[in-house]
């Protein structure tokens, strides 16, 4: 079955960055793949950018299988757990720069100036994934060093590489700067964490069911510790511009909707004046369906979950993402009927406020 047989408009699949919580991403995209549903569009950040480009990079029947591949590869297997992320980093994803550690006032250059460095995850990308012709349209977010501008990569506006993914996932000081067209970029989490707003604003606008996927927390309780607030602050940091944007998009949506109900009151001459088309074309008819999926939080949960890349972890998160999905694709929230006057319409099913789901269940 189509997308447009069970979906009213496009599908859209929007990746938060989040280090090893992506994994709760692939869960989301497995649900999806096994009920037919496969993503017109993937616009990602960090992690989110990675899994993006292994969707887009594949084949429908083979985006499972190179997701998991992935996963696999980056597993941390060690009794040390996270201790032994830092100090010997993932070999299919990044290894330190031992002098790093020992000089950071060092003037190595930007292009070296970090902790660790991302060879290994060129070296993976290049074996999971193929960009020369994506199979989806994928959209990756980075920031650019020199003035701090957002930049959305677009495969339907430019040829995409491995280059635009990494930089998508250059997070600062951790992993170096890379250099697109000359510029230097960094992780894009470091401005906007959630890309929603790259579809939002996307020209023309279409129809849309736009599954959001949110791997931090925005509620949570009171810390009672110096480590828990450094957590709490994290998901925050990450978090945050989600509900601004959703928020800011509603309102401009809403007018557009008026715009065009009251250029349909007008005379049919004054339609048809010219002045008139270009003012009516700021309005539109648009419906778009944001699905946010929100990732729980794991029990054994702290300010190092991003780099828990346990395999103990990543499975649960991984089938908390498809369980999620799953239930959402049941319930078809999209079906119900809408306000024809408002543009942007918030589904939230997955939210779990306060829930922990422990490792294993």
């Amino acid at each position: 079955m189509k997308n447009e047989q069970m979906l009213p408009g496009q599908v859209v699949l929007v990746l938060q960055g989040g280090g090893a919580l992506g994994a709760y991403q692939a869960g989301v995209y497995e649900a999806l793949h096994g009920a037919g549903i496969e993503p017109d569009w993937v616009i990602g950040t960090s992690i989110g950018a990675i899994n993006g480009a292994l969707i887009a990079g594949n084949a429908p029947a083979d985006r499972c299988g190179r997701m998991r591949e992935f996963w696999e590869r980056v597993a941390q297997d060690s009794p040390l757990g996270s201790l032994a992320t830092f100090t010997s980093g993932l070999p299919a994803f990044f290894v330190p720069r031992p002098l790093s550690w020992g000089g950071v006032k060092a003037q190595v250059g930007l292009d070296e100036a970090s902790f660790y460095s991302t060879a290994p995850l060129r070296t993976t990308l290049s074996e999971l994934l193929n960009l020369d012709r994506p199979t989806t349209r994928l959209t990756v977010g980075a920031v650019r060093v020199r003035d701090s501008g957002m930049r959305y990569f677009d495969s339907r506006k430019e040829p995409l590489s491995i280059d635009h993914v990494m930089a998508s996932g250059a997070l600062p000081p951790a992993f170096p700067a890379i250099r697109i067209a000359k510029d230097a970029y960094w992780d894009g989490g470091v401005y906007s964490n959630t890309p929603i707003e790259a579809v939002l604003d996307d020209h023309p606008r279409r129809d849309s069911v736009i599954f959001s996927v949110n791997v931090w927390q925005p509620v949570g309780p009171e810390p009672q510790s110096i480590w828990e607030v450094m957590g709490r602050e994290k998901d925050i940091q990450y978090a945050s511009r989600a509900d601004s944007h959703i928020a800011r998009q509603k309102q401009i949506h809403h007018l557009r909707h008026v715009i065009r109900e009251l250029a349909r009151g007008l005379p049919q001459e004054k339609q048809d004046s010219a002045e008139m088309r270009e003012l009516a074309s700021w309005g539109c008819g648009t419906i778009m369906h944001v699905v946010r999926l929100l990732a729980p939080a794991l029990a054994s949960e702290d300010y190092l979950k991003d780099v828990d890349f346990s395999p103990a972890g990543i499975r649960a998160r991984w089938q908390c993402g498809l369980d999620d999905t799953r239930r959402t694709i049941e319930a078809a929230p999209w079906r119900a009927a809408v306000d024809p006057m408002e543009g942007i319409i918030v589904h939230e099913l997955s939210a779990r406020t306060g829930a922990q789901v422990a490792v294993g269940s």
